[in-house]
């Protein structure tokens, strides 16, 4: 029989525990940023392998409805979501990590394909005053003009490597989805938290699934 003391039940955590919390930080009265932690995403990477590159994209479009992006942008399907992650490699974003297991298995045979879910941390970012709270950290110019809806890019904020995509626009307008390393997560947010605080943020740390990626 084994010893209770030696035997560990591992239990799934979000990459944002004991991280964010739900609440409002910053100025009292104000909430210029809205950011809301995207869990239970499933996040596989593909890696198109030369020859077998448009049967890869043919599959895809096929299963999922996606076309594959050619260009540092993203291509949605009402459950899933396809990243440009450098020339011939992106990340696929399932709402529910559930449904990646089916996908990955669907691909395995085209393409070199990895289950990242667990490796990854995802936000959302949004508000009127949310441009100038990336503008604090990220280098590229998020206005609509520069950085229009379906937008992506590999990028660094403050210092960290982030992968950045813009979703469809909500009630107060841009909204930004950030991916970074879950290592990295408590450093990002210790960033965010900061560059918020000025123009009052709301917090969610459990935001649902929404199908829009």
């Amino acid at each position: 029989m084994a010893d209770a003391a030696t035997t560990t039940i591992w239990v799934p955590r979000s990459a944002w525990a004991g991280i964010l919390q739900d609440g409002h930080l910053g100025v009292a009265g104000a909430t210029g940023v809205r950011v809301a932690a995207r869990d239970g995403l499933g996040i596989a990477s593909i890696i198109a392998s030369g020859s077998g590159a448009a049967a890869l994209t043919e599959a895809v479009k096929v299963r999922f409805g996606l076309d594959l992006p050619a260009t540092p942008s993203v291509s949605r399907s009402a459950t899933q979501t396809a990243v440009w992650a450098g020339p011939g490699q992106w990340l696929l974003v399932a709402e529910d990590k559930a449904d990646l297991g089916e996908a990955l298995q669907a691909l395995s045979g085209l393409a070199p394909v990895a289950d990242q879910s667990s490796g990854r941390a995802v936000v959302s970012v949004s508000g009127r005053h949310v441009r100038a709270a990336l503008a604090k950290g990220c280098m590229l110019d998020l206005h609509p003009s520069a950085f229009p809806v379906g937008m992506a890019a590999l990028t660094s904020i403050a210092h960290i490597g982030v992968h950045l995509w813009r979703a469809q626009d909500g009630p107060e307008g841009a909204v930004f989805e950030i991916m970074v390393a879950r290592s990295f997560a408590g450093s990002f947010w210790a960033w965010l938290s900061a560059s918020v605080a000025e123009f009052g943020c709301d917090v969610v740390a459990d935001k649902p699934s929404t199908g829009r990626g």
